[in-house]
């Protein structure tokens, strides 16, 4: 095996792979932030709303877990176009991956919401707060919290799965790298540099959802349990 590996390429383009980060952050804590409260909602309905409201929230959440995230991407991108509603890339990629960690968020909060103990509901009840004031503030953060090392991993998740927004030309991290290795012809370098700033990215989000989790739950950080 002769291959020789060159980095020099990186003396140049290393901008083009900081920006390409950036708007991956950018994309990914946006989608983050509105695929939570998308899905929180959509949980609550779930758990205390109607029939018909459970089984348009279940009809979604089935939809967007047993279809592939790239498909999602193409309908929001392509489809949406083609009914005459053009959006960005950006912005069809923010849309697509808030519905995507929205429906997962669905079921992961769903599975916070019903380990509320019943007490806690009967205590609420029996101090007369009605059933918003009970979900707003005994049901919501308990939930939160004990389901929350899943959602900070569906956080982390939905980050590496931006790639695929590359697809429709956002201009992300991996459509950078695609875009050097077309330049230089040093496709194994690249990519390989593209996977450290992803393992780098993936710590940070971890480390962000961390020190967010210190923030919101003191409770337990007073026990010392992990979050």
């Amino acid at each position: 095996m002769s291959y020789k590996f060159d980095f020099a390429f990186m003396a140049e383009r290393w901008p083009d792979f900081v920006a390409g980060a950036w708007l991956t952050i950018q994309l990914t804590l946006m989608a983050i932030a509105l695929g939570f409260l998308l899905g929180t909602v959509c949980a609550v309905a779930r758990v205390y709303g109607g029939a018909v409201v459970r089984r348009l929230v279940g009809a979604y959440v089935e939809t967007i877990r047993n279809t592939p995230l790239l498909i999602q991407i193409f309908i929001v991108y392509f489809g949406l176009s083609s009914l005459g509603l053009k959006l960005s890339a950006e912005v069809s990629a923010v849309i697509a991956l808030t519905v995507n960690m929205g429906a997962y968020t669905t079921e992961i909060m769903r599975a916070g919401i019903q380990s509320v103990q019943r007490t806690q509901l009967e205590a609420a009840d029996c101090l007369g707060l009605t059933k918003l004031q009970t979900i707003l503030h005994v049901v919501l953060l308990p939930a939160m919290e004990r389901v929350y090392p899943a959602l900070a991993s569906q956080g982390v998740l939905l980050m590496l799965a931006s790639s695929i927004t590359s697809q429709i030309s956002a201009e992300e991290l991996t459509a950078t790298a695609n875009l050097v290795q077309s330049d230089t012809y040093r496709s194994f370098e690249v990519y390989m540099v593209v996977a450290v700033v992803y393992f780098a990215l993936s710590a940070l989000y971890r480390l962000g959802f961390w020190a967010v989790g210190q923030v919101l739950f003191a409770r337990k950080r007073r026990l010392g349990t992990p979050l």
